[in-house]
């Protein structure tokens, strides 16, 4: 499995970013896709997470101003931002999980920076 993340840049604080992830696999079936943040100096973290039913669960960080969801037919999750924070600035890593049993496949990460 391959994750190909994409969105990563420098955003203004307040500012939105739409973030990426395209897997190799049809995510029709799959367990979940997420996406997790590592901050400099910090250790990584999970910011949100989307069923194959289409839940979501969120970091506290992120509820209210994020929101992940995802396009089968494209093989995509995305992660929007709103309301930016300095806070939010890292490297956001996709990950996908096949089964419960399974473990996370992780993409590459994305890099951005949200400015004060």
């Amino acid at each position: 499995v391959q994750l190909q993340a994409s969105g990563g840049g420098l955003v203004q604080a307040g500012g939105s970013l739409r973030l990426s992830c395209e897997a190799s696999v049809s995510i029709l079936r799959i367990y979940n896709m997420g996406w997790y943040r590592q901050a400099p100096g910090k250790e990584r973290e999970l910011v949100a997470v989307i069923a194959a039913g289409g839940i979501a669960n969120y970091a506290d960080s992120a509820k209210g101003r994020f929101t992940i969801s995802r396009d089968s037919a494209k093989n995509t999750v995305y992660l929007q931002m709103n309301s930016l924070e300095p806070e939010d600035t890292g490297v956001y890593y996709c990950t996908v999980r096949l089964s419960r049993t399974n473990p996370n496949y992780w993409g590459q990460g994305t890099q951005f920076t949200v400015s004060s």
